[in-house]
């Protein structure tokens, strides 16, 4: 909030080149502002009294979105990867996937290893397990189960991660 928009009585100011200027009305915290050319700017509102501070607002704001940029930069961003094998798939197309998979993994991505029955397929669902799980073994040395092997509609699906 700044200048009117401030509804408190008594604030806790804060001069403009950072000095404590003390408690004060805000009638009297807005007059110093004024004089300065500049905006009074609630910093704290749940202090007791709140803080406000004399700055340039379009400084300020402008300072903020700058600090908030340079935060994004410097965050990893974790992307959700998805590899899809099939019941009856060979072994050279399971270890192509799984290489696939490996090269996810080692850039920092998760995984997410669905396997696919279509038509008659369902009815072979307990059979076909030994597919998921022989993909896992094959990148046990760089990933780790997130979430188990479970049915989510045709699909049953393991999540993996990067191992530490």
């Amino acid at each position: 909030m700044i200048n009117d928009q401030i509804t408190d009585k008594e604030l806790r100011v804060i001069g403009s080149h950072g000095q404590q200027i003390g408690i004060m009305s805000l009638n009297e915290a807005l007059r110093m502002a004024e004089e300065e050319e500049l905006d009074l700017v609630l910093i704290a509102p749940q202090a007791k009294p709140p803080v406000a501070k004399i700055i340039d607002y379009s400084k300020y704001r402008y300072e903020q979105a700058r600090k908030e940029k340079e935060a994004k930069k410097k965050q990893k961003v974790i992307e959700l990867k998805e590899v899809r094998l099939s019941p009856n798939i060979d072994d050279n197309d399971l270890k192509t996937k799984a290489s696939a998979a490996r090269r996810f993994l080692e850039k920092g991505n998760k995984v997410k290893v669905s396997l696919r029955f279509r038509g008659r397929e369902m009815s072979h669902i307990n059979e076909t397990k030994h597919v998921l799980d022989e993909f896992v073994a094959q990148l046990s040395d760089v990933a780790v189960v997130d979430k188990p092997s479970k049915m989510e509609g045709r699909s049953m699906i393991v999540i993996l991660s990067e191992k530490k």
